[in-house]
């Protein structure tokens, strides 16, 4: 009797799954959370991405001109820094009408917004500009972006330590909620002493507390540190300040009120904590590896709703540094989430996904992370891959799917394959050196239905595991 599927039968040549297709297949449904509306009297979102783009308007006009006046190889900047040179400033300011120095805040401004990218020495736009006239939610996700990056639109005073720096900055989310759930001015001094609490209750947390031994008690006790006799009402100043720059909120009259683009902004990251806190696993609490975890079996946009809390709620260096550090490990599945949140955290992750180029395990990943990045279409960003990487990743999916999924599925995932034919696939599989090639060949020779195909392949995994 022969098979109802010749043995080197040509397979399906379709475009590549998106990396989590692997847990998306498994995902199990669950309860829709209705989706949840902004306080009353918020703007609708065209009216936010209108503000939105009026006060980015100076923004805007700089990456058009960088757009138009800097083609490709053309350098932009001096020290490899994003800052703008000289020359270029100069050129732009003549060109625009403008100060070198409204040019350079302009510039700042648009890097912040994803508005430009810059790349080494040169500068290219950002894909929000593209749809910067057609597209709201672009507009908005920029101007989160600004948000978000607050404390680097204004420079901090420099007469105060980076660790009193840091607590602000680290302490102005809760000062921010307060003024959301105000709705409306709110004094300064009230503002203070808000301030000054959950700074202490920082150190606090740090367990931030002088210890003399018993046999010294009568020495002299250590001068405090600089942190913690910082006088935090400049730094308050110099936070409000920064927040108006970006648009958050207007400072007068001793008070401070949130705009409704800011009002709005500081919902949306309430609202984001909230959805992760009600997780099953409480992923804005775990680290990475956990956090994914318990994200494998949601489905993709609630799982890039937990990815946003998770990293919302943590430093961006060191989440994205946790990430790559899960991607690391030997769950195939983490390792596709992994960089599935790093595309939610975008041009941050940038220096770290490249510094990993050289990684076997992860350059695929990092590959297609930063071709999409770069502008391709996730569905073309394969494109980047060598027939040896593809292969490897391939294999690699497998053993996500095969760990994590059903049978079914990792036949279906046959359909992906770069090579034309089985018996190619399984000479590129052997020659490729994944450590799960054996594995993965056996679930997959268990799954296939066809039985001369499941020996060719039980056949290539006894041949890999033998090293013949």
């Amino acid at each position: 009797m022969t098979s109802r599927i010749p043995r080197d039968s040509r397979l399906r040549l379709v475009r590549p799954r998106p990396l989590a297709a692997a847990p998306r297949a498994m995902n199990q449904r669950r309860p829709r959370r209705p989706a949840p509306r902004p306080p009353e009297g918020t703007p609708a979102p065209a009216e936010l991405a209108r503000m939105a783009r009026s006060g980015l308007a100076g923004a805007a006009r700089v990456a058009r001109w960088a757009d138009a006046a800097l083609g490709p190889g053309r350098g932009a900047t001096a020290d490899g820094k994003a800052t703008l040179s000289d020359a270029t400033a100069e050129r732009a300011a003549r060109d625009l009408g403008l100060t070198p120095a409204q040019v350079r805040a302009d510039w700042d401004t648009a890097r912040l917004a994803g508005l430009i990218e810059v790349h080494g020495d040169t500068a290219r736009p950002g894909w929000r500009l593209r749809a910067w006239d057609r597209d709201d939610s672009a507009v908005l996700r920029g101007w989160v972006a600004l948000f978000d990056a607050w404390s680097l639109a204004h420079p901090e005073p420099e007469e105060y330590e980076p660790a009193a720096v840091a607590e602000v900055v680290s302490a102005m989310p809760q000062v921010l909620s307060f003024l959301q759930l105000s709705a409306g001015p709110v004094p300064v001094p009230q503002l203070l002493d808000l301030l000054q609490q959950r700074v202490t209750e920082l150190r606090t947390e740090r367990c931030e507390i002088d210890y003399v031994p018993q046999s010294r008690a009568h020495r002299p006790a250590p001068a405090e540190p600089v942190v913690a006799d910082a006088p935090l009402e400049p730094l308050l100043d110099w936070a409000l300040h920064a927040l108006a720059s970006v648009g958050a909120l207007t400072c007068g009259d001793g008070q401070a009120t949130l705009t409704p683009l800011g009002s709005w902004a500081v919902w949306v990251k309430l609202e984001q904590i909230c959805v992760a806190a009600q997780s099953p696993a409480g992923n804005i609490e775990q680290g990475a590896e956990d956090m994914l975890r318990g994200c494998a079996r949601l489905r993709p946009n609630a799982a890039r709703a937990e990815y946003r809390a998770w990293l919302a709620a943590r430093p961006v260096g060191s989440a994205v540094t946790e990430l790559i550090g899960a991607a690391r490990g030997e769950d195939a599945l983490l390792r596709g989430l992994a960089f599935e949140a790093l595309r939610v955290v975008g041009a941050p992750a940038e220096p770290e996904v490249r510094a990993v180029l050289d990684e076997p395990t992860l350059r695929p990943y990092a590959l297609l992370w930063l071709a999409e990045h770069d502008g391709a279409d996730p569905e073309d960003a394969h494109e980047v891959l060598t027939r040896e990487e593809a292969t490897w990743l391939w294999v690699d999916t497998a053993a996500a799917v095969a760990d994590h999924g059903e049978g079914p599925l990792l036949v279906r995932h046959l359909e992906s394959a770069v090579q034309p034919t089985v018996p190619a696939l399984l000479n590129e599989v052997r020659a490729v050196g994944h450590p799960r090639t054996v594995q993965v060949l056996v679930a997959l020779a268990a799954a296939h239905p066809d039985p001369a195909l499941a020996k060719a392949v039980r056949r290539a995994a006894f041949q890999v595991h033998t090293g013949g």
